[in-house]
């Protein structure tokens, strides 16, 4: 069994506070045991991180306490002259294994940022992807992390108020469409909304049903998952596509 965690934010004054309040939280995470946890996007107050080994550093010293593979969320950062969205991935020794970049900036994003250009696997506990906001609207972009090989995605994201709705469709969907837990996390306050949810999927007379776990404070949720239960339904699922013009 894989045991999973995800955590919504709130805002925060300062970048050190939010770093401090998050902590405590991943810490009663990390005595839970979960070996992989995932922040939403873009929650800390200054959002462009020129050092993810310097601002996480409290982030990697749990980890590694605990064994814990940690997706702080995604952020804006300098890549040369490149400005990304880029989601660093805290291994559970504590060090930053790699990075997945924004494939598809959001509206405004657009103007200043560079699109990612992979879909990157990674593995610790399992092998996993990580699907940044807007990627979700995407249906390629899930399924090519899928077919790469992910065990399970996780979904840093933003998202406002009014968006909750479709945000959900699109997150259950990807769920459905390729056969894989998804966990997505989101920021709550005035203009965010929250409703952080964790997608499990159980077949039933071979009707594949949804099972929604959703966050309503800043808070955490857990969930364990048999990963081999999806493999094989994924399995019939691709074999079932066919390509039509």
């Amino acid at each position: 069994m894989l045991k999973v965690g995800l955590i919504q934010t709130r805002t925060y004054s300062t970048n050190k506070e939010g770093i401090s309040k998050v902590s405590k939280i991943l810490e009663k995470i990390g005595k839970k045991k979960a070996s992989i946890v995932c922040l939403p996007e873009q929650w800390l107050k200054n959002n462009e991180i020129f050092d993810f080994d310097f601002e996480f550093k409290d982030f990697k010293e749990i980890a590694k306490k605990y064994q814990m593979t940690i997706i702080p969320g995604a952020f804006y950062k300098k890549n040369g002259k490149d400005l990304l969205i880029a989601s660093p991935i805290i291994g559970p020794k504590g060090d930053i294994i790699g990075q997945q970049e924004k494939i598809h900036p959001f509206d405004y994003e657009k103007k200043s940022v560079t699109p990612g250009i992979e879909a990157k696997i990674f593995k610790t506990s399992c092998k996993f992807g990580v699907i940044i906001c807007y990627d979700m609207v995407f249906p390629k972009v899930s399924e090519t992390f899928v077919k790469k090989g992910a065990q399970i995605l996780f979904s840093p994201s933003r998202i406002v108020r009014r968006g909750i709705i479709p945000w959900e469709t699109y997150v259950l969907a990807r769920s459905l469409e390729n056969r894989v837990p998804i966990l997505a996390a989101n920021v709550l306050n005035r203009k965010y909304g929250g409703n952080s949810m964790i997608i499990d999927l159980n077949e039933k007379n071979k009707v594949v049903i949804p099972k929604i776990t959703k966050i309503q404070e800043e808070d955490f949720a857990i969930k364990s998952f048999d990963l081999r239960k999806f493999k094989k339904t994924r399995k019939i699922r691709f074999s079932d596509s066919k390509k039509f013009s």
